[in-house]
């Protein structure tokens, strides 16, 4: 009885590393693709199509050489946390 719960356990634990070691690698790919510089959805005309967390809407703006939002306002905490998120890789596109 106690090898078959000792293989039980064992079988499930591997199986466990296995998946976290899936899930470890499809993060890491994601990741890359989102750090890559072409990652931002663009429209025809090049610009970046946001979700602008400030009005809450769907907005297609041109990133300065920075790579910031024109309409970006250092002043207001939505505007920074969008910079944010952009660096991040977790802004919200559409």
């Amino acid at each position: 009885m106690d090898e078959s719960v000792e293989g039980f356990l064992r079988e499930r634990l591997r199986a466990a590393g296995r998946t976290y070691e899936r899930t470890r690698a499809a993060i890491q790919e994601g990741q890359a693709a989102v750090n890559d510089s072409e990652a931002l959805p663009t429209d025809a005309e090049g610009r970046a199509k946001l979700v602008c967390r400030r009005h809450a809407t769907k907005r297609a703006v041109a990133l300065d050489a920075e790579g910031r939002p024109v309409c970006f306002d250092a002043d207001h905490t939505d505007c920074v946390g969008c910079i944010e998120d952009i660096e991040a890789g977790r802004i919200e596109t559409w």
